[in-house]
């Protein structure tokens, strides 16, 4: 029975040791944040809800969508429109459970469709690409992403469309798998390719995310959370893109992920380090090519223009954890606050008393610099 015991020991011990090499340890981030450009009482609340909100997407006309973010595991409405100051259901509630498994990502094309991703619980079911038409909330495209393409493990969490309407781009994080990748998606032959994966410029760094001082540490220490390629964002020309735990932002040009022609090793030597960037999640850029990026540590958000250092544009406590953007009309920057230092790995009564979770809004060309 001793040596039993001692070999249950010692396989508990290999385990343990085995999973903090993979997801534990973790060095501190700098904080790179400055004086803000733009005073607190510039950020507007748009709305409040009492689950964790997850991605926004804004049209052209003021309409804003946003999904419950899974990590709160949501039993009901996942993707929703705020009108006249309530959450509606979209399409409709009746669609909610055969449409969305665990939807995160969504965006608003020029061609007036919403697009969203759903990572199939990191891939452990199928991960699920879906178009709506805006107005109708028709679906208009519907693709099950196979095996090869969303793997087990695999986190599927934004998207972004070229201005054609021909590419979708999705980022894959990878928290569990441990090889984030780029997705290219063809809408007219519905068909998709991982690229640059595991490469540098979309993996984790071996930092730990900390707010107020408490690390992001679970189950003893043994895993930190730590996260590839996160937010992305789309430019007529480039894709400007980081890891959640990463020191870059990286860009690579959108016809170089186009071609299906490019070996491999040819894409990746044009991956461009682009600046240093903030711990972050959300990403996004504006027509005069200002790339926006959020500080998941310190509530921040910074800017980076043409001279490619960032810039603290504006920082509040009220954004707990400043997660996607959006542009809307008249130049609001929209900022979801997904506060998940209170819901990943969290017990649905800690979710429930750190409601509720918001979206707020400021103009970012309010200090005389361009915005959109």
């Amino acid at each position: 029975m001793k040596h039993v015991l001692l070999l249950l020991l010692t396989l508990l011990l290999a385990a343990a040791a085995t999973a903090w090499i993979r997801y534990g340890g973790g060095e501190p981030y700098p904080d790179l944040t400055g004086t803000p450009v733009l005073k607190q009482d510039a950020l507007e609340e748009v709305l409040s809800y009492p689950l964790p909100i997850g991605n926004v997407a804004v049209s052209a006309t003021g309409r804003v969508f946003f999904t419950v973010h899974p990590e709160a595991r949501p039993k009901g409405n996942k993707l929703l429109e705020f009108v006249n100051g309530a959450a509606v259901p979209y399409p409709g509630t009746r669609q909610q459970a055969e449409l969305f498994d665990t939807v995160l990502g969504v965006a608003i094309d020029r061609q007036g469709t919403l697009w969203t991703i759903d990572h199939g619980n990191h891939g452990t079911r199928s991960a699920r690409l879906l178009a709506f038409e805006l107005d109708s909330g028709k679906v208009v495209h519907d693709h099950r992403l196979p095996a090869e393409i969303a793997p087990a493990g695999s986190f599927l969490q934004d998207l972004q469309v070229s201005a054609d309407g021909r590419t979708i781009i999705i980022a894959d994080a990878s928290f569990w798998r441990k090889r984030p990748a780029i997705i290219v998606y063809d809408v007219e032959s519905a068909t998709a390719r991982r690229v640059l994966e595991s490469h540098p410029s979309v993996s984790a760094e071996k930092f730990v995310i900390a707010h107020g001082g408490d690390e992001m540490r679970f189950f003893g220490g043994l895993v930190a959370l730590r996260g590839g390629i996160d937010g992305i964002a789309l430019g007529p020309e480039w894709l400007y893109f980081g890891a959640l735990s990463g020191s870059s932002l990286y860009r690579v040009r959108l016809r170089d992920l186009r071609n299906t022609e490019l070996p491999p090793a040819q894409l990746a030597r044009r991956v461009e380090e682009y600046s240093v960037k903030p711990l972050s999640d959300g990403l996004s850029t504006d027509v005069e090519g200002n790339v926006y990026v959020t500080d998941v540590e310190h509530n921040a958000i910074f800017r980076i223009g043409a001279d490619r250092e960032p810039m603290t544009l504006l920082r509040s406590p009220r954004v707990r954890w400043p997660d996607a953007l959006s542009f809307g009309p008249d130049g609001w920057l929209y900022v979801a606050d997904s506060a998940l230092q209170e819901v990943v790995l969290q017990s649905r009564e800690n979710i429930e008393a750190n409601s509720p979770y918001r979206i707020f809004r400021f103009r970012p060309g309010a200090d005389g610099i361009p915005g959109q």
